[in-house]
């Protein structure tokens, strides 16, 4: 069982940044693929960001060259970056953890309880 705790959301100008943290508690941390997800009002969840246990990360289209995950396994905590923020990015930030390498939300085992991020223009 893991339980993750995102901290981190807030308002923002269009241009800045915010950092999200999540924060893991429970056995295996390291072993479990770390991913960022969001949702905006009206709309479907969608992926933005991945991190497996080597590091090796995976970013949505949409993020790419914005955004970077990272992780530390001796805090058991992931990190998402956000920078040049756009108010289309604008939604609740969920992180989650799954067994294997996923973009797939509804393949991940674990969820946050989500943080804001609102971003005006």
């Amino acid at each position: 069982q893991v339980q993750l705790v995102e901290s981190g959301g807030g308002l923002v100008q269009a241009g800045g940044s915010l950092r999200l943290s999540c924060a893991a508690s429970g056995r295996g941390f390291s072993t479990y693929v770390m991913g960022w997800f969001r949702q905006a009002p009206g709309k479907e969840r969608e992926f933005v960001a991945a991190i497996d246990w080597s590091g090796s990360t995976f970013y949505d289209d949409s993020v790419k060259g914005r955004f970077t995950i990272s992780r530390d396994n001796a805090k058991n905590t992931v990190y998402l970056q956000m920078n040049s923020l756009k108010p289309e990015d604008t939604a609740v930030y969920y992180c989650a953890a799954a067994r294997s390498f996923t973009i797939v939300g509804a393949t991940y085992h674990y969820w946050g309880q989500g943080t804001q991020v609102t971003v005006s223009s």
